[in-house]
Parts: C-alpha cells; structure tokens; sequence
C-alpha cells in the first residue's frame, strides 16, 4: 500500500482504537469461563452447550464466541452441520486456570483493576500523579491495605504478580551468570515463583523471600510445595526493618513502584546488608535510551504515572540510581521478553 493509500485509509490508527476492545472480549472470555470449560470437555461444544453450562445468554454468547475465533483465541468447526467450538493451544497453555503457564490472574487483574484505572488517565497525565483516589477511593498508601483485605484477594493479586515469570522468570535469573551467590534474598518475592527459577538454575543457592507477614502466611499455605527445601520466608518490611546480610539480593518490580529519592534510600541499605563481592539484581521493564521504543514498557510508564509515584527508566536512569547507592560495575540485560535485568555488585 502506498503512502497516500495509508493515509486514505488509516488501518494502524483504526486498530489502536480498537484495542481497549480486543482485551476486554478475552478478559470477559476468561471471566466467564469459556476457555475453561472447553479446556475441561472431553468433546467441542456448541454455542448453545457453551451458553447453557455457563449461564450466558444464547446471543451473547455468539458474539464473544466469533469474536475469540477471529482473534485466534477459539477455533471453531462444523459437526453435523453444528459450529462447536474448541480452544486454541495458546488459549490452553495461557488462559486456562488449571494450565502451569497460566496468565488467568494477570487477565483479571488488567480487566478489573488496571482497565478502571486508565480511565483517569487524561487526569493523570494534567496533574502528574496517580489516580487512585479517582479509581478506588483510596490513596497509594492504602492500596495495598486493600488489596490485602481478604485471603482470597491477597491469594489472587500474588497469583496476579507471579504469572508472568511463568513465560519470562528463566530468561531474567539467567541473564547474569549467578552461580557464585549462594545466600540469596528476594525482597517483596512473593509467592516464591522467580526464587523457584533461581534454584532451578543455580542448585548451590539458597533463596530466602522477605516480604510482609500477610503475604508470607499466605504463600506458605498456597504456594511453596514441600519439594523446595532452598527456599525459605522471613517476615518484614524491607523498607522499614532490617534487611540481614546476604550476597545476592533480588528485587523485582519495586524500584519502578518509587521516585528516585526512595529508590536510593532503598537501594543505600541494600548495599551496606550486601557482603563485599556480593551483588543487587534488579528486574524491571526497560525503556529504550531514547525512549521512542519499547512500546510495553512505555504503556508500563504510563501505568506507573496511573498508579503509583514511580515511573520505568532506561538503563542509564538505573544505572544512576545504584551508583548513588554505592554499587559498582553495573551491567544490564535486554532478554527480549517483558522484564530485563540490571546487576550492580559491591
């Protein structure tokens, strides 16, 4: 197409447009069920099988069945002149609860909470701060008290958190050769799903997470098998109690969360609880030193404006940041895939 076609007819702009609603016909997907209980059938069903077992009307049930077909998530065939439909193997490894690589969680976390705030995103952006008092009534400092209220809310947001590293966690611990750290923590690690990768890789290593009470009680009822002798809990605020000695420190999706004045005062404790020879591995979302690529991590920025004080950075931004904090000899790692990894060592 040339460009004076392109311009008569702007496909690009007319796909972005529809965008908010391509992610919120596979939320709603996943939402309701529907490539669960395929995924759960031991045959394809129909549309009028698929509407009746998931309490869905006939017709809407239609709409959202084409519609995951034409965006490749369902496939659908013609059985005694029947369409039934099945999943794809991408719908099945990825958008199925009961699937190892499961991104369930994060899919409902972007429909319900994520989706909710970039609403008050022009607000955002003409006051430069974040949304959550709009969105949820709530301020920064209340989030995660609300997200926290219950054990099945804090269970769903770990599940969230922890996704990703289904499809990206091997690539970020094994961007740096780590075998020569053996006393690991992982601050604010969660349910333990990137320390499993980190074992996995460097099976001399013994990781322990240090994240708050609420979140430990629940990652040892729900998620730590008792296969995982290397890994272990401790409960704390990594920001306002004492971080214990270690040579290899983990910090995943947090300096992003801070502006820069408590990144370094964060970053500052690390070093002096880091042993000499020892290291920080960062794990972010990089922008590019120009900032004009990496669309993901640009949208991620803008979601860090949305709902938090914090921003993503390039690599010199990071860079800057462990320096001032004592770090030394900081190298970064693009891994091609959502997160890449900055390793600083004293």
């Amino acid at each position: 197409m040339s460009e004076a076609e392109d311009l008569n007819y702007p496909k690009q702009l007319l796909e972005y447009k529809d965008g908010f609603m391509v992610s919120k016909t596979m939320f709603t997907a996943c939402e309701l069920g529907v490539f669960d209980l395929l995924h759960e059938s031991s045959e394809p069903l129909s549309t009028a099988d698929i509407a009746s077992r998931l309490e869905i009307s006939i017709d809407g049930a239609d709409r959202l069945l084409s519609a995951c077909v034409c965006l490749k998530l369902l496939k659908v065939e013609m059985i005694n002149e029947n369409e039934v439909y099945t999943n794809t193997d991408l719908s099945s490894l990825y958008l199925t609860k009961s699937s190892p690589k499961s991104l369930y969680h994060m899919m409902m976390y972007y429909s319900n909470t994520l989706y909710t705030c970039w609403n008050f995103l022009p607000d955002a952006i003409r006051e430069g701060k974040n949304q959550n008092e709009r969105a949820f009534k709530i301020s920064t400092k209340d989030i995660f008290e609300a997200i926290y209220r219950s054990e099945d809310e804090m269970k769903t947001f770990m599940q969230h958190m922890d996704s990703v590293w289904s499809i990206c966690g091997k690539d970020v611990i094994t961007a740096f050769d780590l075998s020569m750290f053996h006393k690991v923590y992982d601050l604010g690690g969660c349910s333990g799903a990137l320390a499993k990768h980190f074992v996995s890789a460097f099976p001399e290593s013994n990781v322990t997470i240090l994240d708050l009470p609420k979140v430990v009680e629940t990652a040892k009822k729900h998620f730590i098998m008792d296969n995982e002798p290397r890994i272990s809990f401790l409960e704390g605020d990594f920001f306002n109690d004492p971080i214990p000695e270690a040579d290899l420190f983990i910090i995943a999706r947090i300096i992003h969360d801070w502006k820069e004045d408590k990144c370094v005062q964060l970053l500052t404790k690390i070093y002096q609880s880091c042993r000499k020879g020892g290291g920080v591995l960062l794990i972010e979302a990089l922008l590019s030193e120009d900032k004009h690529g990496m669309v993901t991590s640009q949208l991620y920025s803008l979601n860090m404006l949305v709902q938090t004080e914090g921003k993503e950075r390039t690599p010199s931004e990071y860079k800057k940041l462990l320096t001032a904090a004592g770090f030394t000899d900081v190298q970064v790692k693009i891994t091609g895939k959502i997160y890449d990894a900055i390793l600083g060592k004293k």
